[in-house]
């Protein structure tokens, strides 16, 4: 039997707390979405989506890997996109090891996902790398 995919919406109140505009706001909202427990342990993806004004619309916790990577599918990253209506996304995975520096990996897959976005429209913002003590703003650093 094939189902039909149904889609909700649910408005959540518009606040200045839910609105990204800088790299330290992106990562103290991440830091908060992120289990202090496991941030040294194993990597982990995820994605803020948000409307043209910045306003966070959702969170996906897209992925969770070993202690030296995880996998970004950028075809579900996009499609969840597309299906919240986001106007923008923000990326984010930690670095167990505590390195705050991308990787070449981290690099190619940005600009993989930066490319995508550009095709329909969406924002990427940033991409940030966390640590149990800082982070690196791929936007900051002029890679985006």
């Amino acid at each position: 039997m094939i189902q039909e995919i149904e889609l909700k919406y649910t408005a959540t109140k518009r606040t200045t707390q839910n609105r990204i505009i800088t790299a330290q706001q992106s990562y103290e909202t991440f830091m908060k979405l992120w289990n202090q427990d496991t941030i040294e342990l194993y990597e982990e993806f995820k994605i803020l989506y948000m409307n043209r004004y910045n306003h966070i619309i959702g969170v996906n916790n897209h992925s969770k890997g070993g202690i030296s990577g995880t996998v970004a599918d950028v075809r579900l990253i996009i499609g969840m996109a597309l299906k919240c209506a986001a106007s923008a996304i923000i990326l984010a995975h930690n670095h167990p090891s505590g390195n705050r520096n991308p990787s070449v990996i981290d690099k190619q897959l940005t600009n993989k996902i930066k490319d995508c976005c550009e095709t329909f429209d969406i924002a990427l913002l940033d991409h940030i790398i966390l640590t149990s003590d800082g982070f690196y703003s791929f936007k900051e650093n002029g890679l985006l």
